[in-house]
């Protein structure tokens, strides 16, 4: 018997929440079933372009709807961990938009919430459920010892000519858990390690605005035989790709966070273009491995690995650099 869809609310009115919606709606294993928003105006609107039937503006009534399977939350980062905790409590498997959470301890207080009610939390980190992940992987087993990597994600936020103009956007508003750290760097800093684990020690730099905001940074992961360079920027662009490097040649990754083009370079051979047929919405294929480990076809437990790991990298990174968020001292 075919397993009936699971019916998905989404938390936020945002573009990512549309991006999302846009994915599930092509996805036989969905049904876009409500979402929530502290405004009925925003709600509706959202609704009306996503075709989504119900509307709520009270989170606790969101929650408690009893055919509501699972839920997607595109809230302000800092809403994320306080959001998915009542959501779990309530019996819902939750997908959280990245980061997943404003630190590490937030997190494991989740993923401990999660587990004890068998219930299924994950990131959307959309490059570690892209095809394209599998392709990186098995290209750098080509490329021999790996001795550098070299991964930047820098890109123009489009709501940063808001913020030169005085105004104060959720995006640049770091009472929010907003810094590009959390925001851009969380996609290179995902990959590394997915790729190849923690590093031995970690050094970073950040480049903070005129508000004491952080716009840009780098970051210095040392492995045994291998160093790693991470660049990331919310206030900048960048045409450069992504490098990974061994001594047998190399690896071109042109997008971190939805690859399109991705190139071999065998020492000694003409770079090759890798057969890759990249989608135009790559959030499907985080939506179809949340349904699958919903329904126990597969385990979250390796992505959530990667994403605990990444979370305190992220601590590390913000520590080194004095970068402090509200949640910070507020318990779970």
């Amino acid at each position: 018997m075919k397993a009936k869809a699971l019916r998905i609310g989404i938390v936020g009115t945002s573009s990512i929440a549309h991006q999302l919606a846009s994915a599930a709606r092509h996805s036989k294993e969905l049904l876009l079933h409500s979402v929530y928003s502290r405004t009925e105006e925003s709600g509706r609107a959202f609704a009306d372009v996503e075709g989504i039937p119900h509307v709520f503006c009270d989170y606790g009534s969101f929650l408690s709807d009893a055919e509501l399977d699972a839920v997607y939350i595109a809230s302000p980062n800092a809403l994320h961990a306080p959001q998915a905790l009542s959501a779990l409590r309530c019996g819902k498997h939750v997908l959280l938009e990245k980061p997943v959470t404003s630190s590490l301890a937030e997190f494991r207080r989740l993923r401990a919430e999660a587990e004890a009610r068998g219930l299924v939390l994950m990131e959307g980190m959309r490059p570690l459920h892209d095809p394209a992940f599998g392709i990186i992987r098995e290209s750098i087993g080509r490329l021999g010892r790996i001795r550098r990597v070299d991964f930047e994600f820098c890109q123009y936020s489009s709501r940063y000519d808001r913020f030169l103009s005085g105004e104060l956007p959720n995006a640049f508003d770091p009472t929010l858990s907003n810094a590009a750290v959390m925001d851009i760097g969380v996609y290179p800093i995902s990959l590394l390690v997915a790729l190849f684990g923690e590093p031995s020690s970690v050094a970073s730099s950040s480049l903070f605005l005129e508000s004491g905001f952080e716009g840009a940074g780098e970051i210095i992961c040392r492995y045994p035989d291998m160093l790693a360079t991470v660049s990331y920027s919310k206030i900048s662009e960048s045409v450069v790709p992504s490098v990974v490097t061994g001594e047998g040649g190399s690896l071109t990754v042109d997008r971190i966070n939805s690859p399109r083009r991705l190139a071999l370079s065998l020492r000694g051979e003409p770079s090759v273009t890798l057969a890759y047929e990249p989608s135009e919405n790559n959030m499907i294929f985080e939506l179809t491995d949340f349904v699958r480990a919903v329904r126990g076809e597969i385990s979250e437990k390796p992505y959530s690995d990667v994403t605990e790991k990444t979370m305190e990298l992220l601590d590390t990174v913000r520590r080194q650099n004095g970068i402090v968020f509200p949640s910070d001292e507020i318990p779970l």
